[in-house]
């Protein structure tokens, strides 16, 4: 069984749809909801896909932000105990 796409690779393949298409993929486009109307059902399932995609998205921004936090936390100490040792 394989792994679900990181949300990095969903956030690259939106953003290529939406630069084709003018929307969010799964989503109809505005001329598509004008010409048919909109079911409320289904747009409201879609729009918690979406919402739940935002959120993981955010929570793996978070994680990456932490992440490198320390990690500029680790260098900074690092540079500040190689400069007392060159004095």
């Amino acid at each position: 069984m394989s792994s679900p796409p990181t949300t990095t690779s969903l956030t690259r393949r939106n953003q290529n749809y939406i630069d084709q298409n003018n929307h969010l993929p799964e989503v109809p486009s505005a001329k598509e909801m004008e010409k048919n109307g909109v079911q409320l059902g289904e747009m409201n399932m879609i729009l918690l896909k979406k919402i739940e995609e935002l959120t993981l998205y955010v929570i793996e921004l978070k994680k990456r932000t932490l992440f490198l936090k320390n990690e500029w936390r680790a260098c900074k100490k690092y540079k500040s105990l190689t400069k007392r040792k060159r004095k």
